[in-house]
């Protein structure tokens, strides 16, 4: 990698496969406690093994991959002193030169993405994760534009090297000229492809024997799972732990449809905590509205979803009256919608007479709808406080701080690459637990730290919970979770007091072994 000090000028378009090369800028860090780190930024080519009629034919680039690198300075190696006195420890003779391996190599290392799919990796990066963050406040107190950076004195670098990285068309990644883009907007070929990444990373870098951790947000959790059976399979790349961060392993338990009754029951308590956020539940603590919600999920309410037509009139009467009391949400609308609603709907529905709809990713969040009689409402106003803040930071600082220069636009979140293919699912839910399972099976130290949002419309963590619940495991893999609940949304850390808990509980994950 260019080890030179100079901002490299960005390509205003994908780069021709010929003259594809990595341009990484390498800057020099001080965080305010004193650790000197050094950040690589850039795009790493990424090329695949051609044969032509059975023989080798060359690497030809396939994609050009932004990742932003947050590495610790460490002393130089120093050779060891010789037990008995004289000469270097080791094997040979006693001025061979052996020397202690740099303790960089025993760092953590990080490598974190965010989901979509479509996301670049900026929400973690900036506003969880990395040694500066986004000014964007949080919901009742957003800071108004033109936004800001500010230190995140406790981000995880102190702890462990950070790696972020963006898949195809998010960030500034995008495929070299002659490539179809489309190529990449797959499960299996986005799984590889970010697996690739971080082998290539950790080869080049000499971090084999680092801890190594995968933390991914939203689709980046089943992405995780993804990556971590790939990189094993693979490579024989054991990782140290996955950290999930709003989960989703299992989409069926979040895909609305006729004749799959389970997300209506998964969603409820999440439902029943957003009320309570806007006081539709009064003096009553969070802890209980949303116990309530979840014992009635877990039996009534899933008895009444599963008898359809077959359940009697008094049943029918007293679910609608039990769903109206757990999520304010009024009768005649529970009764038209025969017990089953979309998040969608309920967005347009819990505060329609104050003519607010809430958010999505963020159910604390409210804004006016477009039109007041609409039913259901696909715009999320959580996404709509957050992106111009964390817009406006990560193309100030990829340029101003870390000194990386390009054209493209940075794609925070993106429909370039929709449509998204499933097509190994082909006729069955979108599901990887079963190489969850498979990984803490073969790897007995492989921990799992997880993290849910009450507020969270898009993971609820009740269907999280239902995953983990009937996932094949012993109590031995069991007691490798670690699960921690935030009363915030799908990204917890616009909480100010959430992303201090979410990142005490991330270092301790990472440096527990």
């Amino acid at each position: 990698m260019p080890q030179d000090d100079q901002p490299r000028d960005g390509e205003h378009q994908p780069t021709s496969g010929e003259k594809a090369t990595d341009d990484f800028v390498v800057r020099s860090h001080t965080l305010p406690s004193g650790l000197h780190y050094t950040t690589t930024t850039g795009r790493m080519v990424l090329r695949t093994e051609e044969t032509k009629d059975g023989k080798a034919n060359g690497f030809r680039p396939k994609a050009e991959i932004f990742l932003v690198a947050y590495t610790a300075d460490q002393q130089p190696s120093t050779p060891a002193p010789d037990p008995a006195g004289g000469g270097s420890a080791g094997n040979g003779p006693a001025d061979s030169g052996s020397a202690v391996p740099n303790p960089a190599n025993r760092r953590p290392v990080v490598f974190a993405f965010n989901g979509g799919p479509g996301s670049s990796s900026v929400w973690l990066h900036m506003g969880l994760l990395g040694p500066r963050m986004v000014d964007s406040g949080d919901v009742g107190s957003l800071t108004p534009p033109p936004f800001g950076l500010t230190d995140n004195p406790e981000t995880l670098l102190q702890h462990a090297d950070l790696v972020m990285i963006d898949p195809v068309n998010t960030g500034f990644s995008r495929v070299v000229d002659g490539t179809e883009s489309g190529e990449f907007h797959g499960f299996e070929a986005d799984r590889d492809l970010v697996a690739e990444v971080i082998r290539l990373w950790t080869t080049r870098n000499n971090r084999w024997l680092s801890p190594k951790y995968l933390v991914g947000e939203s689709y980046g959790t089943l992405r995780a799972v993804a990556v971590a059976g790939r990189l094993f399979d693979a490579y024989g790349m054991a990782v140290n732990g996955l950290g999930l961060i709003s989960t989703v392993l299992n989409m069926a338990t979040l895909n609305f449809a006729p004749g799959r009754d389970t997300p209506y029951a998964l969603h409820l308590p999440t439902y029943a905590a957003i009320a309570h956020f806007h006081g539709r539940h009064g003096d009553r603590e969070l802890a209980d509205v949303v116990r309530e919600a979840e014992e009635y999920a877990g039996r009534e309410f899933g008895y009444a979803l599963t008898q359809g037509a077959r359940l009697g009139t008094d049943e029918f009467d007293a679910a609608v009256g039990r769903l109206a009391a757990i999520t304010t949400l009024d009768p005649g609308f529970i009764r038209r919608t025969n017990l089953r609603w979309d998040y969608a709907q309920f967005s347009a529905e819990l505060l329609r007479e104050q003519n607010l709809v809430v958010g999505r990713i963020d159910g604390r969040f409210t804004a006016p709808p477009a039109d007041q009689q609409e039913s259901t409402n696909w715009d999320d106003p959580s996404l709509r406080a957050i992106n111009g803040p964390y817009s406006a930071a990560v193309n100030h600082y990829v340029r101003a701080e870390l000194g990386y220069e390009n054209d493209l636009p940075y794609e925070i979140l993106t429909g370039r690459v929709q449509p998204w293919s499933y097509k190994s699912f082909e006729g069955v839910p979108v599901d990887v637990t079963g190489t969850l399972e498979r990984l803490l099976a073969h790897n007995p130290s492989l921990r799992i730290h997880v993290d849910y949002g009450y507020h969270d419309g898009a993971t609820p963590h009740f269907a999280a919970e239902y995953v983990w619940a009937h996932m094949r495991l012993d109590d031995g893999a069991r007691a490798r979770f670690s699960h921690h609940y935030h009363e915030a949304g799908h990204m917890m850390y616009l909480k100010p007091q959430c992303r201090l808990d979410q990142l005490a509980a991330l270092s301790g994950f990472v440096t527990a072994g």
